[in-house]
């Protein structure tokens, strides 16, 4: 047998071998390429407040304090959306707000700092993020 035979018959003894190898798991993203407040909401907020914004996402029931229901932030708050304190509490945090009780809460600023350092797009995110979360509230 030839060089060249043997070498096209290992060739082909590897080729099944490296088709059939599995590719790693891939791990989900950790910042999303989207700046659309829904697509954040749904991304980030979702699992603890629900696609529909209500405090019932999927993860809710392991929580020690029930995420808040945050399509009625303006009825809370006489009848207008409060969106300086909103995006304080989503940026920074909140600590006079009594009814979200303890910090489970995620702050987003230092959250998404740390995903993507442009201070511009941080702030894009957190601006379309409540922007969105303001365009829920039952009217």
């Amino acid at each position: 047998m030839s060089l060249r035979a043997v070498g096209t018959s290992l060739v082909l003894l590897l080729v099944p071998v490296v088709a059939g190898a599995q590719e790693p798991a891939k791990k989900p993203p950790l910042v999303i390429e989207s700046m659309a407040g829904k697509d954040l909401f749904l991304f980030y907020c979702g699992s603890c407040h629900g696609s529909d914004a209500k405090g019932r996402g999927p993860v809710a029931s392991a929580l020690k304090s029930p995420p808040a229901d945050l399509t009625t932030i303006a009825m809370r708050s006489g009848g207008v959306f409060p969106r300086a304190r909103i995006t304080a509490f989503v940026s920074k945090g909140d600590a006079q707000v009594a009814a979200h009780g303890t910090p489970d809460m995620p702050v987003w600023g230092p959250i998404f700092t740390g995903l993507d350092p442009s201070d511009a797009r941080t702030k894009v995110r957190i601006e379309n993020l409540v922007a969105y979360v303001e365009s829920l509230q039952v009217r």
